[in-house]
C-alpha cells in the first residue's frame, strides 16, 4: 500500500465542474455582465481541446465527448490514451495534466498521452444516466442500473474508432480512469474484458454495490488474461476518510458513518489489490493508495495525478 500526503492545494487546483472543448466555455466561468459595454472579461477556452455530442445506437443514450491531443508530434506507435469516465467533471484537469507532460516529455522521456472525457450533454459535473451506463448487469437490480456491458460496447465500437479517426493512438498504451460508479465500471471491465484496455485505474470504487457483485468478475479472470500479450496493470485507491477508523463503533443504523462502515470502501480497494497481486500471472502491477485527509469526493483529484503517473510511468 502506497500512502500519499494530502494536498489540499491541489483539490483546490480546479473546480470539478467543467466539461469544456476547443471554443466551449468552462461551465460557470462566462459572467453574467459579460455583455456590459465596456465589459473587458472574456470566456476561458481550454486550449488544445474540443468537444462534440455523440449519439449512442448501442445504448441509445446521449454523450458528450471531450478530447485533449498533444501539440507534439506523436511516438513512432502513436499516443498513448486515457479514457476518463465523468468527462463533464475528470477532463479538464486531466486535460491540464496532459498538457504538462507534453511539455516536459523531453526531460521525462515520458509520451504525452489523449485524454478522452466521457461525459453527457449537460453543465453539471455529474448526470444521472452514470447509474445506468457504470453498473454491471445483476440480478435483481432496478431497472434504471445494469447498463455497464452496453456502454463498454459503446467505447469499443463507436467512441474509439472515432479517437483514432482525431490523432495516431497507440494501441498498446490504453487506460480507463473512473471514480466511484465509475471505478465499479472500470473494475467490471477489467475482469470481463481485459484486452480492452492495459491500464485500469479505479479511484474509490464501488465495489460494495449489489452484494459487491463486481467481485464475481473474478471467476475466470485468469482464464481471460492467459492469453493477452501484456497483463494489464491496476491502480485501486481510496480516501482516508471515506471509511471510519473505528469501524463505525456507536454510529446509528442508517447514518452516514454507519454506511460508511459497511461499505468498506478502503478495506475493498485495498484487499482487492492484494488479492490480484497474489493471482499469478495475472496482472502486471497491482497498487493501492491512500490518500489522507481525503473524503469520497475529493479523493478524486490526487486519483487524477497519481493515476496519471502510473499510467506514463
Amino acid at each position: 500500500m502506497t500512502t500519499i500526503p494530502a494536498s489540499p492545494s491541489r483539490r483546490r487546483l480546479l473546480a470539478t465542474g467543467g466539461a469544456l472543448l476547443g471554443s466551449a466555455l468552462l461551465p460557470g466561468v462566462a459572467l453574467a455582465d459579460e455583455a456590459r459595454a465596456g465589459d473587458a472579461w472574456q470566456a476561458v477556452l481550454l486550449p488544445q481541446a474540443r468537444q462534440r455530442d455523440l449519439a449512442s445506437s448501442i445504448t441509445g443514450g446521449q454523450y458528450r465527448i471531450f478530447v485533449s491531443v498533444p501539440d507534439i508530434p506523436a511516438p513512432a506507435a502513436g499516443h498513448p490514451v486515457l479514457y476518463a469516465l465523468d468527462g463533464n467533471a475528470s477532463f479538464p484537469l486531466l486535460a491540464q495534466m496532459a498538457r504538462t507532460a507534453a511539455r516536459r516529455a523531453r526531460a521525462t522521456g515520458q509520451a504525452a498521452p489523449v485524454i478522452v472525457g466521457i461525459g453527457y450533454p449537460t453543465d453539471d459535473d455529474y448526470h444521472p444516466a452514470r447509474g445506468r451506463d457504470y453498473t454491471p448487469p445483476t440480478a435483481g437490480a432496478p431497472a434504471t442500473d445494469g447498463g455497464a456491458d452496453r456502454f463498454l460496447d459503446f467505447i469499443e465500437q463507436e467512441l474509439k474508432p472515432l479517437v483514432r479517426s482525431l490523432a495516431p493512438i497507440d494501441p498498446a498504451r490504453q487506460a480507463l480512469y473512473g471514480h466511484s460508479y465509475g471505478g465499479l465500471c472500470t473494475l467490471h471491465a477489467l475482469f470481463t474484458r481485459p484486452a480492452m484496455f492495459q491500464t485500469w485505474l479505479a479511484a474509490s470504487p464501488s465495489i460494495w454495490y449489489r452484494e459487491r457483485a463486481v467481485l464475481a468478475g473474478l471467476e475466470g479472470f485468469d482464464r481471460r488474461v492467459a492469453a493477452l500479450a501484456a497483463k494489464p496493470s491496476v491502480l485501486l485507491c481510496a480516501g482516508e476518510l471515506e471509511q471510519p477508523a473505528n469501524g463505525g463503533a456507536g454510529a446509528a443504523p442508517g447514518s452516514r458513518d454507519a454506511i460508511a462502515a459497511q461499505r468498506r470502501m478502503i478495506d475493498e480497494a485495498r484487499d482487492l489489490s492484494v488479492k490480484l497481486a497474489t493471482m499469478k500471472g495475472t496482472v502486471a502491477r497491482a497498487q493501492f493508495m491512500l490518500f489522507p485527509g481525503e473524503n469520497h469526493g475529493s479523493a478524486a483529484f490526487p486519483a487524477m495525478a497519481r493515476g496519471m503517473e502510473f499510467f506514463l510511468g
